[in-house]
């Protein structure tokens, strides 16, 4: 599969049509919601009864592997789209030849695959930080010694929230790494740890017709290896801004993006950008522009793959996305039915969406809170002293 592939031509889809979503969780339930009021009906694809996005549209019950269920998800929906990149790139590619799929199953491909993600983005004129496959334990100790520690083993494919990764610190790391990640039976890659100040992502869209429009980068804080905050505006220069912003729309043209691009940076401790990874759809980095945008990512994303004009991303307030996480759930449901002092003193005003899932487990994002304040310091500091997020469980 050639993961430059060219996308199909370009085709409006007016409101009332229907659209399919290749993937059932929230990010497709938030894509239903924005559709929902703009006129467009929802079907989805996912194996879980009652999933998020099923819970706002008519739900396939089916494996993402499952050609017939792919199929008829087509055989109901005028366009189709993907809520995460973890579905299968082939019934992606398949729907992509017997339906209209604007994005095209060709990035899913490249980004579903980190060592075809990097050369991608080096193609692109991005940097990324320096990496080595990784085939046997030669090649990992061969790796070390010329990138140096510390440095980060990941598994090529799968992987989210920390998961398939391994922080190699000294030498010692190496073996029982190796051991560990050889296990997995997946491809592997070393990283060359990158020691930054901050890090960064933006999210920019792309409808077919080549029009392209970024979102305020957002500063991203987190914890175990799970977002715990995004900040914006960042807390960054104006030349860092503009260059992240240019650096997202840069990849967007090359790979022939549609729809959305989330682009995770490192801000380098010497000024340097490194690009991350890449994630073909929203992000979680950017769900404070529901409440803070003229336009949500979600909304953005149905306009960008029915080629509609795209939307005004101006950031109306600061603001301070907070991920709440299956261990949060008890105080938050505590905290939620009474007033909050402490909100209305710091002039902040807290938003909530939770994202309808059966079971809070740790670890398990199950919404979100968008902070809306004067200043992005007033959100942090109410963050800071709620008992939603104790610090031993954030």
């Amino acid at each position: 599969m050639d993961g430059c592939a060219a996308n199909p031509a370009p085709r409006k889809i007016m409101p009332g049509a229907t659209i399919g979503v290749l993937g059932g969780g929230q990010l497709g339930r938030m894509l239903a919601h924005a559709g929902g009021r703009m006129g467009y009906r929802f079907v989805t694809l996912d194996p879980t009864p009652d999933s998020p996005c099923g819970q706002t549209a008519r739900q396939i019950v089916a494996r993402y592997d499952d050609r017939e269920a792919a199929r008829e998800l087509a055989r109901l929906a005028d366009v189709i789209t993907y809520e995460f990149e973890n579905v299968d790139a082939g019934v992606a590619a398949m729907l992509e030849a017997e339906s209209y799929v604007p994005q095209g199953s060709g990035l899913l491909f490249t980004t579903q695959h980190r060592l075809r993600e990097k050369r991608a983005l080096e193609a692109a004129g991005a940097r990324v930080a320096p990496y080595a496959e990784i085939r046997s334990l030669a090649e990992l100790q061969e790796a070390v010694a010329r990138l140096g520690l510390p440095a980060v083993l990941k598994t090529a494919t799968g992987g989210y929230d920390g998961k398939g990764q391994w922080v190699l610190r000294e030498p010692s790391d190496v073996g029982p790494a190796w051991a560990e990640a050889s296990r997995t039976g997946a491809e592997l890659v070393l990283e060359q740890f990158i020691r930054f100040a901050k890090e960064l992502s933006v999210i920019a869209a792309r409808r077919p017709s080549g029009e392209i429009r970024t979102f305020p980068p957002a500063e991203n804080v987190h914890v175990r290896n799970i977002l715990h905050l995004s900040i914006v505006p960042a807390r960054i220069s104006d030349a860092v801004r503009l260059e992240a912003e240019q650096l997202a729309l840069s990849i967007a043209e090359s790979l022939g993006v549609v729809g959305l691009i989330a682009v995770e940076m490192f801000l380098a401790e010497d000024g340097t950008l490194y690009v991350n990874e890449l994630a073909p759809r929203p992000h979680n980095s950017g769900h404070y522009t529901m409440d803070a945008c003229r336009t949500s990512q979600f909304e953005q994303h149905i306009r960008a793959i029915c080629d509609l004009p795209l939307g005004d991303t101006s950031l109306l307030t600061p603001v301070v996305m907070v991920n709440v996480l299956g261990e949060h759930m008890k105080r938050l449901m505590a905290w939620l039915p009474d007033a909050d002092p402490e909100a209305a003193r710091l002039g902040v005003e807290p938003k909530l969406h939770l994202y309808g899932k059966a079971e809070a487990k740790k670890g398990r994002k199950m919404g979100h809170l968008n902070v809306l304040a004067p200043h992005a310091d007033a959100a942090l500091a109410w963050i800071s002293q709620s008992e939603i997020w104790r610090t031993e469980e954030a």
